[in-house]
């Protein structure tokens, strides 16, 4: 049965965020067109940037979904990346704090699209 393999994020500037993603990620674009850019992950996983027009990002909308990235069961790994990307200017939504799952924090992009940093499951 086929499996999902590209996660699509809305953007209203798929170059700022393809820079954004970039340099947070320490990805390279492997198909890029002015309004839709893509990063392999490995392992035939994909993820995309897209500007759509007619999305009205200023409408903060509540968001539905979250990008995970998952790391090693660790906390002071979730609290390094969190300072990390602190430095690097990231909105941090959420504070790095124990949940039920282990230690967390949320950040957004430049559109308000949430990413959490969580442990490995």
């Amino acid at each position: 049965m086929p499996a999902p393999n590209l996660f699509i994020v809305y953007v209203a500037d798929a170059q700022a965020s393809a820079r954004f993603y970039g340099d947070l990620f320490d990805l390279e674009p492997v198909f890029e067109t002015p309004a839709y850019i893509s990063f392999d992950l490995g392992g035939g996983i994909g993820f995309s940037l897209w500007s759509r027009s007619g999305v009205d990002f200023t409408a903060n909308p509540v968001r539905t979904s979250e990008l995970c990235i998952a790391v090693s069961r660790d906390s002071n790994e979730v609290d390094t990346l969190h300072e990390e990307w602190k430095t690097k200017g990231v909105t941090i939504v959420t504070a790095p704090h124990d949940d039920g799952f282990g230690r967390t924090f949320v950040a957004a992009d430049p559109d308000g699209n949430l990413i959490r940093v969580a442990p490995l499951d």
